[in-house]
């Protein structure tokens, strides 16, 4: 391994739909598009080393998702960032890469701030959905899972759950609330259709469409204020800093 390229991706408009198999398919084949000198796995049949970390479920967009490459010759990250962009389809875009200076990448995807848009909701009905969720001890849930039907708790992952008006440009007339939480990754997961069965187990919130869901960012979750931070920046704080160039009359 010489370098190792961390990178920051979107799923927006219709590639939302997009799972993470036909994401990592789409992918590889920027790669080979983009030229990137890939590393390689060992073994009878070799497989470019990229870690994906975190996912979100298909069907929701993402504004930050993350994975990691590893390059078997150093490239310039905001070259290399510019290159796939341009070799992935318009919606997976690829909008910031940084070398990697530190260890345990995964480990900072502690929490994601997610968007939640409920057409036909009125922001009152949410807000008094909301502070129903917030003052109960525990929310539980059911999800099915590949080992069945699962019951958990959504209340204990969300640190921070607002509900708010929607912009006013936006298109159409109707009522339309807009939900803003914050959710720890925990095991097992609580996704944000789950706080959604949660609302409507305590307040009988339902929304008349599927709610529009977007993550708007992941990261580390500072636990006295409730935010999600950048997950890149100790790579950024971490890179060596630009060797000075000679100026002046005395320079060779």
């Amino acid at each position: 391994m010489v370098q190792r390229i961390r990178l920051r991706y979107t799923k927006r408009g219709r590639l939302r739909f997009t799972s993470h198999r036909d994401f990592q398919r789409a992918f590889e084949r920027a790669l080979r598009r983009a030229e990137v000198p890939m590393a390689y796995s060992a073994g009878f049949t070799p497989h470019p080393k990229v870690s994906y970390a975190n996912a979100a479920p298909t069907g929701t967009a993402s504004e930050a998702e993350y994975l990691e490459i590893q390059l078997a010759e150093a490239r310039e990250p905001a070259l290399l960032r510019t290159l796939l962009d341009d070799s992935l389809p318009d919606g997976l875009d690829v909008v910031d890469a940084v070398e990697a200076h530190t260890s345990s990448f995964a480990d900072r995807l502690q929490a994601s701030v997610w968007e939640m848009r409920l057409d036909g909701v009125d922001v009152a009905d949410a807000e008094r959905a909301v502070a129903a969720f917030l003052a109960a001890d525990a929310v539980e849930v059911q999800r099915r899972t590949k080992n069945g039907m699962r019951t958990f708790d959504a209340r204990g992952a969300v640190c921070r759950l607002e509900a708010l008006d929607a912009p006013a440009d936006r298109p159409g007339n109707g009522a339309c609330a807009i939900l803003r939480l914050v959710v720890r990754h925990a095991t097992p997961a609580v996704r944000p259709d789950d706080v959604l069965s949660g609302l409507r187990a305590v307040a009988d919130l339902a929304p008349p469409v599927p709610a529009a869901v977007t993550r708007l960012a992941q990261g580390l979750l500072d636990e006295e204020s409730g935010t999600v931070t950048d997950p890149l920046a100790p790579d950024r704080d971490a890179a060596p800093a630009a060797a000075p160039t000679a100026a002046g009359p005395g320079a060779a």
